[in-house]
């Protein structure tokens, strides 16, 4: 039987080599070959992973399928497995002896070796570390640390000598002796033996469990059986279970020959050091259960041991020479102890050694396969989410572009309705406008006075006052309707853009197209229009020769006739006498005074000139018949037209030449504002045009914009699926891969750790 780290029990059918068998030990070599190369994959594996991890975790158009933690979890295990793999890559079990100066430490080595390989002995006490391993060479040598140089060792002493000969080392320095492996079963299929100084020695104990204990598999404590276990030796081992998790510790209670001595307390003693033994590993050190305890403890004495099996190996009686009391006890306790020791250095230490490496082999295996498993689910459901996504993309890029055709169609039909609608609206105002312009122009109040600069001043101030007051009327019959009709038409248009905008967009298309007022610019230009307009606030005698024939003959053909007057008839002013204050004063021409009967033929012949002849010869008998009347009623009827004149010279005052002035602007601003009725109608139709097409071209462009946007989405969204696409196959593989080294693992695991019995 033997005892595994955790203290199980171990039953074994192999032979020992002695019998020819094969040895127990090759597990150990057969197993570590195995898991070095599971472990060489693993490691290659999870740098795979991990690359991949980081690479997945990096873009950013794979966002959230691997994470942050996923990729410094796989990471951490590169750095693991490495240290894992380098501690698989000794090529040996390493065995630990400690204990006090003189304890028999070399001693009992040289016993399990059958030879005296170690110096031991009075006078030869070890001062440094001595490691013992098979060498498939016929000779003996040994190496020391920093040095590649082999030593011939033929002899103890020639060790011991070149032990003590060798000042550079010390306590904390390791030797290697390598002893042929034809001279000793033990030391075959990589079995090391370490002896160390004495635990009393050195103040040094963190650097030598760092140093020399962390790889060791079984660890012997060599105590001396004349006395009790010393707190040095308790507090190395306190050291090395707080550093190794439950390590394998036998007792050796060495020297117990000196007990025949006094055979009556031999059983008292052995108790004594039994409880104290399993109290320590029990209930201090806690690596082993109560009931197992006793089964990692054993009296032997070393030095009986040696003595016997080297006499045996020169053909002498083992049981030869002065020998105590009791030795055949102490010498079957000897190789129950090697029985023990071998049997789990051949079959527990494979578990030691492996078992933790492959169940975190095997956790690791499994985490890295669960990170896979997630990544492949995660990208799988990310690429259908983003298929689904880019075919919503691009159905609402294919509604938006035929909305939006459609839209524009529309909207072009209501600009056209509502600019013809403006054109007649505003034409119609302006009508009424211009048929209300008297109005407008009486209700204008300057300073007037016939005087050029002052007329000048009061025609310009008359124009801005008819160009404000036009456009206000204007303004106020059509800008409200029409402002409505605009805002009412772009709320339209909102509406029905607003439903192929994005969300984002939607909650602030008030922002990127706002509502405000749309007043229309009425530009008249009165001054310019009105520019040539040519005022004649003269006196004009309303029974005038110039009055007379405008109002016979009308303004165009009385112009006419009175050009053909001046040009044949040079028609003399006449005399104002001093009986006739209202006659215009003026220079008299030269010649004699002209009577009136010159006069009144002279306007018949101007008449005779211009009218027909009828007309003619009623002025002629008219003349007749007014010199039959006599020169009476012709003086009376001179009176009556005098005093007509004079009247009307009176009352042509400031305020009879304006309202002259504005009764001519009325005819002649209406003429020309008739003129610019359909020019302004069709600029404030324009404007209305120009404002809902930059209000369409406005929402036109969140729309182009939109459709940019959903065009670069489904371009990423395609170049996203690709990516998914090569995740989701990669992450499948390192899957498969996971699984394929967790196959390997169970096949190690149930092979050597757990094999059938």
């Amino acid at each position: 039987m033997g005892t595994g780290s955790n203290g199980e029990m171990f039953i074994f059918q192999e032979g020992t080599m002695e019998n020819g068998d094969i040895s127990p030990l090759k597990r150990f070599v057969f197993a570590k070959k195995k898991i070095s190369a599971v472990f060489e994959q693993l490691l290659d594996y999870v740098k795979e992973g991990s690359e991949f991890v980081e690479d997945t975790c990096r873009s950013e158009d794979l966002a959230q399928i691997a994470t942050e933690d996923q990729l410094l979890q796989i990471q951490s295990y590169t750095g693991m497995l490495a240290v894992i793999k380098e501690v698989l890559a000794r090529r040996h079990m390493k065995v630990a002896f400690f204990g006090r100066t003189s304890n028999g430490k070399s001693t009992v080595i040289n016993a399990m070796l059958r030879d005296r390989v170690l110096p031991s002995g009075i006078g030869h006490t070890t001062n440094c570390f001595l490691s013992v391993e098979g060498t498939d060479e016929d000779k003996a040598f040994l190496t020391t640390e920093g040095s590649a140089e082999e030593k011939s060792v033929k002899t103890v002493n020639q060790l011991a000598h070149a032990l003590h000969m060798d000042q550079s080392l010390d306590a904390g320095c390791l030797v290697k002796v390598f002893w042929p492996k034809t001279k000793c079963a033990l030391l075959r299929d990589d079995l090391v033996l370490v002896d160390s100084p004495g635990t009393d020695v050195t103040t040094q104990l963190d650097s030598w469990i760092d140093k020399f204990c962390l790889d060791a598999d079984v660890f012997v404590l060599v105590a001396n059986s004349e006395s009790t276990l010393m707190n040095t030796e308790k507090h190395f081992f306190h050291k090395v279970n707080e550093r190794l998790s439950k390590p394998n510790i036998f007792i050796l209670n060495n020297r117990w020959d000196a007990s025949a001595s006094e055979p009556e307390y031999m059983e008292d003693v052995r108790k004594q050091h039994t409880d104290r033994c399993v109290s320590f590993l029990v209930e201090e050190l806690k690596v082993v259960d109560r009931q197992q305890a006793p089964d990692h403890i054993f009296f032997v004495s070393a030095k009986e041991v040696l003595n016997s099996r080297m006499q045996r190996a020169q053909g002498m009686p083992e049981a030869g020479g002065a020998l105590a009391e009791g030795f055949q006890e102490r010498l079957k306790e000897f190789q129950s102890f090697e029985r023990t020791f071998e049997e789990c250095i051949s079959q527990s230490a494979v578990k030691t050694k492996f078992e933790q490496h492959t169940i975190r082999a095997q956790q690791i295996a499994e985490t890295v396969k669960g990170i896979m498993d997630a990544i492949n689910i995660t990208s799988a459901e990310k690429r259908v989410h983003s298929l689904e996504e880019r075919e919503y993309q691009m159905d609402r890029l294919e509604f938006v572009r035929n909305q939006l055709n459609l839209l524009t169609e529309d909207i072009k039909k209501r600009i056209t309705s509502v600019t013809k609608e403006v054109e007649e609206k505003v034409s119609n105002a302006m009508a009424d406008e211009i048929c209300r312009l008297s109005v407008l122009v009486d209700e204008f109040h300057s300073d007037f006075h016939p005087s050029p600069q002052v007329l000048n001043l009061y025609k310009s101030e008359l124009l801005r006052h008819i160009e404000e007051g036009m456009g206000k009327n204007l303004a106020f019959r059509c800008s409200s309707a029409i402002n409505a009709s605009v805002q009412a038409s772009q709320k339209d248009m909102i509406d029905c853009v607003q439903s192929l905008l994005p969300p984002a967009v939607q909650s602030q298309l008030h922002m990127l197209i706002p509502s405000r007022r749309f007043d229309l610019s009425y530009d008249l230009n009165c001054g310019s229009l009105c520019s040539d307009f040519q005022e004649n606030i003269e006196f004009q005698f309303s029974l005038g020769w110039t009055a007379l024939v405008n109002r016979f003959l009308g303004p165009a053909n009385a112009k006419q006739a009175l050009m053909l007057v001046n040009h044949n008839l040079q028609v003399p002013r006449p005399v104002t006498t001093p009986h006739t204050p209202s006659t215009p004063a003026g220079p008299r021409p030269q010649g004699s005074v002209v009577s009136q009967e010159e006069l009144m033929l002279t306007m018949a012949s101007g008449l005779a000139s211009l009218t027909s002849r009828t007309s003619m010869s009623m002025v002629i008998v008219g003349g007749v018949v007014w010199r039959g009347v006599g020169w009476r009623l012709i003086a009376l009827s001179m009176s009556l037209y005098g005093l007509v004149y004079f009247y009307e010279k009176l009352t042509w005052t400031t305020k009879a030449k304006e309202r002259a002035f504005k009764r001519q602007f009325v005819d002649y601003a209406t003429e020309k504002l008739q003129l610019i009725v359909s020019f302004t109608s069709a600029n404030c139709s324009h404007q209305v045009q120009q404002e809902m097409a930059a209000n369409f071209a406005r929402l036109s462009q969140q729309v182009d914009q939109t459709q940019r946007e959903l065009e670069g989405e489904i371009s990423r969204l395609t170049a996203k699926i690709q990516r998914l696409e090569t995740v989701h196959g990669r992450s499948k593989s390192l899957r498969h891969k996971a699984t394929g080294l967790q196959t390997e693992l169970d096949g190690f695991t149930a092979e050597y750790l757990h094999p059938p019995q």
